[in-house]
């Protein structure tokens, strides 16, 4: 089955995102539960897309007598979806409320991050991979993605969503765990941000007032390089920094095995900025709005995205991220699987 791309027009976004969606093919039947993923927003966050797609999505399967909810899981950084408790207030805040939606907002894995159920695979990094255990709640699934830059991965989408955003604490532990913070001492201004806001005190002020970084407490989350004001800070990988495209796309592939055949794929190419969702503040917008892309499997959803987006922007966003290892990566593997 074939991308549909619906263009930005001056009918309006939420009827551009119906149009696409009333094209779509789809395995739903009525009566089925049908979980939408998608990411509301880290609280401070000025890029997030609004609710208003969220619930043209539920409307459309309500319509057709399923029954949707929306979902996301914790995360490893402090702010605020740290808890499942503190990432349903941001969603309430960020409009992403049952009584604007029309339906339920559910965290995956759980108000305490327990709720998780481990996947078998056999990969070259992982043999098991953790996910919020949400695939028996429901008949079918929508991923719903933001296609923006990421300071990690180059490029955030499908694969991103499918990824990060099941994969329970542990997993989005496991897969950051070679990423770690080197410091530019020429840039820093000793503002103290990064101690301030790392999860595990793994960050601290030293005596000469610049930051100090114990890297065996630091868990890689890369929340201190992403919201250093002097961008005196970068990713140093502990391995070669392909090994974190590879334990994405291994984590992608094993959530896909599970929910292949009931699930459709739309990528909003909107609000298209330079760092992701999940940093607070405003991110530069790094290309114009350019559509939607509706899809039925997350590689070739996400290479569509990003020859319309350009690869430019993508690397002048993120320069030296090895983004491409995920392409190269899933056709090795067998994922998406024929």
């Amino acid at each position: 089955m074939s991308i549909l791309f619906k263009p930005v027009n001056d009918t309006g976004r939420e009827e551009t995102l119906r149009a696409l969606l009333q094209e779509m093919e789809h395995p739903f039947r009525s009566g089925d539960r049908i979980g939408i993923k998608l990411h509301w927003g880290e609280k401070g966050n000025h890029s997030f897309l609004p609710p208003a797609y969220a619930r043209e999505i539920a409307r459309w399967l309500q319509e057709q007598g399923m029954e949707p909810f929306i979902f996301d899981t914790t995360v490893l950084y402090s702010g605020g979806r740290r808890s499942g408790p503190d990432s349903l207030k941001t969603a309430q805040e960020h409009g992403y409320a049952p009584e604007y939606l029309g339906c339920e907002v559910v965290i995956a894995d759980g108000l305490d991050g327990r709720d998780v159920i481990d996947l078998p695979c056999s990969y070259r990094h992982f043999k098991s991979v953790q996910a919020g255990s949400v695939f028996d709640r429901a008949e079918g699934f929508v991923i719903f993605s933001h296609f923006k830059a990421h300071l990690g991965t180059g490029f955030g989408g499908a694969i991103k969503n499918l990824s990060m955003g099941f994969a329970s604490r542990a997993q989005k532990q496991r897969m950051h765990a070679d990423a770690k913070p080197v410091l530019n001492r020429k840039r820093c201004s000793q503002c103290g941000l990064c101690a301030e806001t790392c999860p595990t005190g793994a960050a601290r002020v030293g005596e000469d007032e610049y930051p100090v970084y114990d890297l065996k407490k630091c868990i890689g989350c890369a929340q201190c390089i992403a919201l250093c004001p002097d961008v005196a800070l970068r990713i140093s990988f502990a391995t070669d920094a392909k090994v974190f495209q590879e334990k994405l796309i291994e984590t992608a592939a094993a959530v896909w095995k599970k929910i292949e055949g009931r699930t459709i794929l739309v990528n909003a190419l909107l609000n298209i900025a330079s760092e992701c969702d999940c940093l607070p503040g405003t991110a530069e917008f790094i290309s114009e709005d350019i559509g939607f892309l509706g899809g039925y499997e997350p590689v070739g959803l996400d290479r569509e995205s990003l020859r319309r987006v350009g690869e430019e922007p993508i690397n002048r966003a993120h320069p030296g991220i090895p983004w491409q290892r995920q392409f190269d990566y899933a056709r090795e593997i067998g994922f998406p699987s024929p």
